[in-house]
């Protein structure tokens, strides 16, 4: 049985294109084969800035809204950040996502997908990386930069990646894979 790949679209700002990025990369894992991936959408959840009274280690959540968050995130195997760059740092929607939940994250990895101008994202993804690891997410070496996406996307805003993504992203999920695999048996604890 393959497993679980949670592509969640980080920015939930109004004006965002990640939803077209991360469509595109739902679709390349699910033909890529090693994982079954699901789309996730960080605004469907409405978190706002973190609000639990109680640390989120005791996992004993007041909000439905978190209750929510906690079962999307424990259902996954491995997670894809697709993820712009703001400010040379990664979405302020994604770092307030992750900060909700601990055990939830724990041992399992996590591929960047980074979009931007010229830089591809790549300072925002190097960033997330220090939290990450902090909530024992193994953030893998491999990822896919997008410098200048929006000459990716069409007249219906449909992301279209060129060579070298789409081989980026080939490299990135057969490593995912194997990662997601390793650390099976820490998850299984």
């Amino acid at each position: 049985m393959a497993h679980k790949l949670h592509v969640i679209i980080a920015s939930t700002r109004p004006s965002r294109l990640g939803p077209s990025v991360a469509r595109w990369f739902e679709g390349f894992a699910r033909q890529h084969g090693g994982f079954d991936p699901v789309l996730v959408d960080l605004a469907d959840f409405a978190l706002p800035v973190h609000d639990e009274p109680k640390h989120p280690l005791s996992r004993d959540y007041q909000h439905e809204h978190t209750r929510r968050w906690s079962a999307s995130v424990a259902a996954a195997d491995a997670y894809v950040f697709v993820m712009p760059e703001y400010n040379y740092f990664p979405p302020p929607s994604l770092v307030n996502a992750l900060d909700y939940l601990v055990a939830e994250w724990s041992y399992k990895p996590a591929g960047l997908v980074s979009y931007g101008g010229v830089s591809g994202g790549l300072r925002a993804a190097q960033a997330v990386k220090l939290l990450l690891t902090t909530l024992k997410i193994m953030p893998i070496p491999e990822g896919v930069a997008i410098p200048n996406f929006q000459q990716f996307l069409d007249d219906s805003k449909a992301f279209r990646p060129n060579e070298l993504v789409e081989k980026s992203a080939a490299t990135m999920l057969g490593e995912l894979a194997r990662w997601s695999a390793a650390l099976e048996p820490m998850r299984a604890r």
